[in-house]
């Protein structure tokens, strides 16, 4: 399974209370918790990212919910599924990124 300690400072090292936030709240605190697991955690944040057509972020999450052991069969059907929740366009464009991955 994936970690994510240290991610903050390898992608928002330029801004350092950022970074920290990230490392420290997100990865360290928040994604730690025990009422979810990482896999749907990964699930969770892939489909908010797709909603919200965040694909500077999406590239990076895809990858942690496979890491996650998160299938690419699934997350493909979470993207078909946005597709009529979050629109076309936002499913078009995480297609396009999953697609990537291969």
């Amino acid at each position: 399974m994936t970690t994510l300690t240290g991610m903050g400072q390898r992608a928002l090292g330029a801004v350092p209370a950022l970074a920290d936030l990230t490392d420290r709240v997100l990865f360290g605190e928040v994604w730690e918790r025990d009422a979810l697991n990482k896999r749907d955690r990964s699930l969770v944040t892939v489909a908010c990212l797709v909603a919200l057509c965040r694909d500077g972020q999406l590239p990076f999450h895809l990858q942690t919910a496979l890491d996650h052991g998160v299938t690419r069969q699934e997350l493909e059907e979470v993207v078909t599924h946005l597709a009529f929740y979050a629109g076309w366009p936002a499913a078009a464009t995480a297609a396009r990124l999953l697609g990537d991955l291969r």
